[in-house]
């Protein structure tokens, strides 16, 4: 015989405990200006989708690229210069 069980623990598995943490917060904030910079460039994609793209689109497609590309740059630069120790060469 199956028992018929409610999803009462799957429901309650997804509380308030599992909130993110300090950490996820602040690496969300320092990944920030990256997932901005990405969401640009998928309007200006977007944009182009239902019509030929004109030279106004190519251009704020190259600067939305280049934006996104300066922002992770950036976050790579500022990661990697944070992991490594004071002593590290």
């Amino acid at each position: 015989m199956s028992h018929i069980v409610t999803v009462q623990d799957a429901v309650t598995a997804f509380a308030d405990f599992m909130e993110p943490t300090a950490a996820e917060l602040d690496a969300i904030e320092l990944e920030m200006p990256v997932i901005l910079a990405d969401v640009d460039l998928l309007d200006a994609h977007i944009i182009t989708l239902d019509r030929t793209p004109t030279e106004l689109d190519a251009r704020r497609i190259r600067r939305a690229r280049r934006r996104a590309l300066a922002a992770r740059v950036e976050l790579a630069n500022r990661t990697a210069g944070a992991s490594l120790p004071g002593s590290a060469a």
